[in-house]
């Protein structure tokens, strides 16, 4: 191989680690995005002429710096420092391609459907032979194995968060019907899954020199994020139901409006007390103790009433002062705008300009989270489809100028 590496610079935790993403939209590319942020080096193979068609297409779009073209924001703000190629997996030349990278690889990350990779003769068994040491993600939505219905089923974010349970306690009670927890919350827990347990498998494969496949069911990772939910209906038979903002047994925790606007705000065990101070009720008075806990009393609708009518009062700016010097946790609920101006987001640098390689100097979400010897870093922007073919098809895997025309002209790149 001519070079053995793509990145410039060596920064952050991850640097010297090398993996393949060979999935679409959110769950496993957005791992793999977390990870080239914190310096590996990943490399994301795409689709020949189309690439993600999905995840390149989705929501606003931003034209490009020639005006040839439109990019989606969230592609922008989620592929940076990742390089780009394209490779069809089902020609046997494009099969011979991706068996040299992941032989370099530590780790290859992919969402599809099971026995896709299989049909195109790279089931796990076929590429530890060229890597026994590689660590292999599968990222689906019901697993690599299981009941056969559900395997075969194909899952969207929405799709998950419904059978993981998340769906029917997000939202307000009947009639109202369940919500998904926006804007893709089951696939990015997925993909923080994907992304820990693939790590945690390089651990072991760096040192033992074994490499391993992990199964990350998106319905799975939804699911883990229930707390007593399951325990709750095994040992009690209590199905949770959703209660909107408001925490069942116990008050308040809630969203809340004032004069000119929401906030949320609540208060747990001692800092209830502390509450009481600031809304100017009695905090020794047994009445409001039993308000805590007994929503539906006389005593617990009454404290709800008062409370809220003491927000409606006061302004968001207001509120939120007042509960913070009393030391209740509150905040508003904040929109884009709210955010872009906030002085924490502000003091921790969250929002960030970088230049993109389509559409030129953009501003979005920052690095997180913040290492202290060895911070993440943005080394460049998103990048068109099949941008990085010649780099590393070229330089990185030595093919021969001659090797990468015919590759294009039958379509394997």
């Amino acid at each position: 191989m001519a070079n053995d590496t793509l990145l410039a610079e060596k920064f952050g935790p991850l640097q010297g680690v090398k993996i393949v993403s060979t999935g679409t939209l959110i769950a496993q590319p957005f791992a793999g995005e977390l990870a080239a942020e914190m310096g590996a080096e990943v490399i994301q193979i795409e689709r020949p002429g189309i690439g993600d068609i999905g995840w390149r297409n989705i929501g606003i779009k931003l034209k490009s710096k020639d005006g040839a073209a439109s990019v989606a924001t969230t592609w922008i703000q989620e592929r940076r420092n990742v390089f780009c190629v394209t490779l069809d997996l089902s020609k046997p030349r494009g099969r011979d391609l991706f068996l040299k990278l992941v032989a370099r690889a530590d780790i290859w990350m992919e969402s599809s459907k099971p026995g896709t990779y299989s049909k195109w003769n790279l089931d796990d068994a076929a590429v530890w032979k060229v890597n026994p040491r590689l660590v292999i993600t599968h990222v689906s939505g019901y697993g690599q194995s299981g009941d056969p219905d559900y395997v075969a089923r194909p899952s969207y974010d929405i799709v998950g968060q419904a059978v993981a349970g998340m769906m029917y306690q997000t939202g307000f009670p009947d009639p109202v019907p369940p919500t998904r927890a926006a804007p893709w919350t089951g696939d990015y827990l997925t993909a923080l899954f994907a992304m820990w347990s693939s790590l945690a498998g390089l651990t072991y494969a760096r040192s033992t020199g074994k490499g391993q496949a992990i199964d990350v069911a998106q319905y799975e990772a939804i699911h883990k994020t229930m707390g007593g939910t399951m325990l709750e209906y095994f040992e009690a038979g209590v199905v949770r139901e959703r209660s909107g903002n408001r925490a069942q047994g116990f008050q308040p925790l809630d969203s809340f409006q004032a004069s000119d606007g929401w906030i949320v705000m609540g208060a747990l065990s001692d800092v209830y007390k502390r509450l009481l101070t600031v809304i100017g009720l009695d905090p020794d008075d047994p009445k409001w103790e039993s308000a805590r806990t007994q929503l539906e009393s006389i005593e617990g609708i009454e404290f709800d009433a008062i409370l809220r009518g003491w927000i409606a009062e006061r302004t968001v700016k207001e509120v939120v002062h007042a509960m913070s010097e009393g030391k209740v946790p509150c905040a508003p609920i904040m929109t884009s705008k709210d955010i872009a101006e906030d002085p924490q987001y502000r003091a921790r640098e969250m929002h960030v300009k970088w230049r993109d390689e389509q559409v030129g100097d953009v501003k979005g979400i920052g690095i997180a989270p913040k290492f202290s010897l060895t911070p993440g870093k943005i080394v460049r922007g998103s990048v068109p489809v099949g941008h990085d073919n010649d780099r590393i098809y070229g330089s990185l895997l030595g093919l021969s100028p001659d090797d990468l025309s015919s590759l294009r002209s039958e379509k394997v790149i």
